[in-house]
């Protein structure tokens, strides 16, 4: 509740009911004592439930008898120190519409100040260093408030009451353009900025949880030019607009969409593009015909959006693969080289924070990234953690989780732990939600796999209960403590790779499972993975591994990725056949992979996943069409996806168009592992479903596998308040770690 206006809520309420009393911050949440007539006083209580701030959450109230104090005034008191932390910290929050009407009034005194914010809106997490939420536990310590600011501060009344971050032009942060040596740009900062931008520059700009790149989006040859210097070949960037008239000029935006571009969240939306009725510059998402669209978050991007009048790309300040920059000087040691010039500040930033990131599935969420405007925001779960929890999460898109009571803490997007920084990065954050919630974690959950950093950072650690999870039991407890259930269900895990108990590589998995365990009772064909880490790069090799697999040496003439790479054709074959350097999987996302090189997307990718996204994105959406697959039956059963990938070799020597293979691919999976699943359902009585795992981002694919499941009867969960990815494994871990304490603790 901290940080969000609900003392000076309190107040307002007590006072125009006539109580004597008082309201603070501690340690546990929000203390009231409030005194007068019992009807009032229940009043009181009502209030507080049924219309708290908008940024508020209450979960809890707890109420006491207490004997007359005769207070007869209701007053605010400060905030005490000590004690176990209970207390829950806001997300980041997009600029309120007061604060907007007063950015752009020439009258008001925080006209045009890129900082301006109160109790509704603002930076909260990533400026925040301790609890209790005060001034001094924040980035903003040093900056001492003018006699103004300290009166709004001061005053029960007013929207900046105890708002932390309150400043003006007198006394806050200070906005400056400098040019790519450091030096100061004169003139109005955004201005002069937008001007940069509109004659083609790079900037680097600061918002709330790091820096952005930013470009003019109509600009073909500045995007072009961003992309060589950020070596990012392929992967969409996403893109800025002023508001929502400027969202439905680039993009399709319904009922839903609406909501969550104009929220208080403020995500990347992936939403279908109007590419051909618009300007934006076809190297802002090469290969898509969605775009990511937000819109403006903090004063300094309305404004920057306003004087500029036109998109503009607005992507994380990195080279790819690096975390995001968010210090200033690793911003300009990192970044001097990428850029035209810095539009900074000199508020700090305490936690790097990059956009959260949503696709819409059935008119809801589906989350890609959870991170700013979400984290540390809580999931309040329908069960407790017997003991504090640290789950380390996965290798790739990376996240931790902390579990105490009924809550579980994810945190913020790290990235993927393939280097030092990154790795650095994660034991930051765990060190400091350990500190901003006081969980001393007991039992520590973790990856099976024992290359993983997350696992061997955990093992490392002493004087704790280690819990190893299967990764892909993680992704189905994953969506079920998202929907507060303990199952059993049929999971249906799929993705990229994570390892199996039998020491193969599993990524489509069938299983039966609660929160505690889980039996494999399915799975697609198991095939090599030629060259091992080597197959993920170069989708071509999973073609021949598939090809192989359903053909032997009977190869088909006429396929298009086999004379693309007849060089290396017959060298890869025979190490699949051999099993050296070949580990054998069921990868979900290897099986998009060779599809994809198949139909000639692609044979080699440039960054992970890239190949099934762009499948889906060719997809003939009215194509009715479906490969055939067999199910073998057994314990476990198989799907013979190999069946589908020999259809698609037919039509593709038939010439079919690639965007009807792929259709016809998409509805094949589903209309199998629908089959597949009818199967399991006779053999363990169980008509509940649930759908995970980063194939499952695929929407296309998602909403034929849901549609055919309801169909058949089946009730389907789908994840919606964590991602499907690996983001969000370390919430399954916790949820297993818990379920498996309590389970221990029974007896």
């Amino acid at each position: 509740m901290q940080g969000v206006g609900f003392r000076p809520f309190v107040h307002a309420a007590a006072t125009a009911l006539g109580l004597g009393g008082f309201v603070g911050n501690d340690v546990d949440g929000v203390f009231v004592e409030a005194e007068g007539e019992p009807a009032s006083v229940a009043e009181l209580v009502d209030t507080l439930r049924a219309r708290a701030p908008a940024l508020a959450t209450v979960e809890t109230i707890t109420m006491e008898q207490l004997a007359p104090r005769g207070d007869r005034e209701f007053v605010i008191v400060a905030s005490p120190q000590g004690g176990p932390r209970q207390t829950l910290i806001a997300a980041d929050t997009a600029t309120c519409a007061d604060c907007l009407s007063e950015l752009f009034d020439p009258a008001d005194r925080r006209f045009r100040y890129p900082f301006t914010n109160c109790t509704n809106c603002g930076p909260r997490f990533t400026i925040v260093t301790d609890v209790p939420y005060d001034r001094p536990a924040t980035t903003m310590v040093g900056f001492a408030m003018c006699a103004e600011c300290a009166r709004e501060y001061a005053d029960p009344a007013d929207r900046r009451f105890h708002a932390q971050p309150v400043c003006c032009p007198a006394c806050g942060p200070t906005l400056r353009l400098l040019d790519r040596a450091g030096r100061p740009v004169a003139g109005y900062p955004i201005e002069k900025a937008a001007a940069l931008l509109s004659a083609g520059a790079i900037l680097a700009v600061k918002g709330l949880g790091g820096y952005h790149l930013a470009a003019d989006a109509t600009d073909e040859a500045a995007v072009s030019r961003l992309r060589r210097r950020k070596l990012r070949e392929d992967k969409p960037f996403a893109l800025m607009v002023a508001d929502l008239d400027g969202a439905r000029r680039v993009v399709a935006v319904d009922e839903p969409a609406a909501a969550l571009l104009t929220g208080r969240r403020r995500p990347v939306v992936l939403l279908p593009s109007r590419r051909g009725t618009t300007s934006i510059a076809p190297s802002v998402a090469p290969g898509n015909r969605e775009l990511g669209v937000l819109l403006p978050y903090t004063p300094l991007h309305h404004l920057l959006a306003r004087e500029l009048g036109r998109p503009f790309v607005l992507t994380s300040g990195n080279v790819s693969d690096e975390p995001i920059a968010f210090r200033d000087d690793d911003a300009r040691e990192r970044l001097a080289g990428m850029v035209d010039g810095f539009l900074t500040h000199d508020r700090p930033i305490h936690v790097r924070t990059d956009d959260s990131v949503v696709r819409l599935f059935a008119g809801r969420e589906l989350p890609l990234r959870r991170s700013r405007g979400y984290v540390p925001e809580p999931l309040a779960l329908a069960w407790s953690f017997p003991r504090p929890v640290l789950a380390c999460g996965a290798e790739l898109k990376s996240t931790f989780c902390l579990g105490r009571s009924r809550h579980a803490f994810v945190s913020h997007h790290i990235g993927d732990l393939q280097n030092y920084e990154t790795f650095q990065a994660l034991l930051t954050g765990i060190e400091h939600f350990r500190t901003l919630f006081d969980v001393r974690p007991e039992v520590v959950a973790h990856d099976l796999h024992p290359d993983y950093l997350s696992t061997q950072y955990a093992v490392d650690l002493a004087d704790v209960q280690l819990v190893g999870v299967q990764h892909h039991h993680a992704h189905i407890a994953a969506c079920l403590a998202d929907h507060g259930e303990t199952g059993p269900v049929i999971g249906v895990a799929f993705d990229g790779t994570g390892l199996g108990d039998d020491g193969t590589l599993w990524g489509g998995e069938l299983l039966v499972a609660d929160l505690v365990r889980y039996e494999r009772v399915g799975h697609l064909d198991v095939v090599p993975l030629p060259g091992g880490a080597a197959a993920i790069r170069e989708p071509w090799r999973m073609a021949a591994a598939y090809l192989q697999a359903a053909y032997g040496a009977d190869l088909p003439n006429g396929l298009d990725v086999v004379r693309r790479n007849e060089s290396r054709w017959a060298a890869v074959t025979a190490v699949a056949a051999a099993g050296v350097n070949a580990p054998l999987t069921s990868s979900a996302g290897r099986l998009f992979d060779a599809v994809a090189a198949l139909v000639g997307i692609r044979d080699a990718v440039n960054y992970e996943g890239q190949a099934a996204v762009e499948l889906e994105q060719r997809v003939d959406l009215a194509e009715p069409g479906a490969y055939p697959a067999r199910v073998v039956a057994g314990r476990p059963l198989r799907i013979r996806s190999a069946d589908l990938v020999c259809a698609a070799a037919d039509d593709v020597r038939c010439g079919i168009d690639p965007g009807v293979v792929a259709a016809r691919f998409h509805n094949g999976l589903a209309d199998v592992v629908a089959g597949a699943l009818d199967v399991v359902r006779g053999n363990a009585g169980l008509s509940t479903v649930a759908l995970s795992g980063g194939v499952f981002q695929n929407v296309v694919l998602l909403t034929r596998l849901t549609d055919a499941l309801t169909a058949r009867g089946f009730r389907v969960l789908v994840p919606h308040r964590v991602p499907p990815n690996d983001a969000g494994i370390s919430f399954g871990q916790a949820a297993v770690a818990a379920a498996r304490d309590r389970a221990a603790s029974a007896g």
